[in-house]
């Protein structure tokens, strides 16, 4: 008995032409993974820990990981990164304990000494730190030139870390292009700091400006207020400038919580506030609050 072979094509071709009449397999095309919204600079500290000697400045209260978390979830952010802050030292252990206990929800950005081991670098990156920061503000530009600087960064570089800095904008037209030459990814914190009395027009963020094209910078719209008692007015200057010379993608918003030293002025709200203020197109801020991604490891 010849048994007649079924040919399933044409039925298939008038199902996907079913669909297609219903508009359902557009609606289904347009399905996508809904962007995150991640905070790029955060600090969370409790006064058990260990200060750093020679620190210019440590407050009197706590702000731990769970009410961290908490500004996160009211405020409808999926991912934060924690930043090591400047009067805990190079001691990253509380650091480690809260990334740990998120579970990849946090990342962090760590502080630590020129000398430090490969193998303190890779435990670390293993914990969920994808940077090293430099607060140099009040201190001394390092020498990234010499053998001590040029191993760490060299190190920093194969891991695929980044070097996120804290000075004003005029020292990073110097120290930028050095750092740049060793091929490390950067990140400047609070809009590059420039003179408050100058803002846009200092000539250190004009050079940080033309820093753009290198593709190896990403700039923090962050703490405002950091940026002089006009800083709002500042930031709403400096936004299409940089928006300009970096593109979307390259800058970051960051809630700067719990805003030390401008606690008594600031909240986390009112900060993500100033975004939708700052950033008044959706899809553009949402395009800000991802561009993280990549960078951070949120994607991995």
């Amino acid at each position: 008995m010849t048994q007649t072979r079924y040919d399933a094509a044409p039925a298939c071709r008038r199902f996907v032409a079913a669909l297609s009449a219903t508009g359902l397999s557009r609606a289904l095309a347009e399905v996508t993974v809904p962007r995150p919204t991640i905070d790029i600079h955060s600090h969370v500290f409790h006064r058990g820990l260990k200060l750093a000697s020679g620190r210019r400045y440590a407050p009197d209260y706590d702000a731990p990981l769970d009410l961290y978390l908490k500004q996160l979830d009211e405020n409808g952010m999926t991912n934060g990164v924690l930043v090591q802050p400047s009067f805990l030292g190079t001691d990253n252990s509380y650091l480690v304990e809260c990334l740990t206990a998120t579970k990849g929800r946090l990342r962090g950005i760590a502080v630590v000494d020129p000398t430090v081991s490969p193998d303190e670098l890779y435990a670390l990156d293993r914990a969920g730190v994808v940077g090293i920061r430099l607060n140099l503000v009040g201190k001394p530009l390092p020498d990234v030139t010499s053998p001590e600087w040029q191993a760490l960064l060299a190190q920093i570089k194969a891991i695929g870390w980044q070097v996120e800095i804290q000075r004003n904008a005029g020292d990073l037209a110097v120290l930028l292009p050095k750092l740049l030459d060793q091929g490390v990814n950067v990140v400047l914190d609070h809009y590059a700091l420039p003179d408050p009395k100058l803002g846009v027009t200092d000539s250190g963020f004009q050079s940080v400006l033309k820093l753009g094209a290198s593709r190896k910078v990403w700039v923090k719209i962050s703490a405002p207020y950091r940026n002089g008692p006009n800083g709002e007015q500042f930031a709403k200057q400096a936004y299409p400038l940089l928006r300009d010379a970096y593109g979307v993608e390259h800058l970051l918003w960051g809630s700067d919580w719990p805003h030390t030293q401008f606690e008594a002025t600031q909240s986390y709200a009112k900060n993500r506030k100033f975004l939708d203020e700052l950033v008044t197109d959706a899809d553009e801020r949402a395009r800000v609050l991802a561009a993280p991604r990549e960078l951070f490891r949120f994607s991995s």
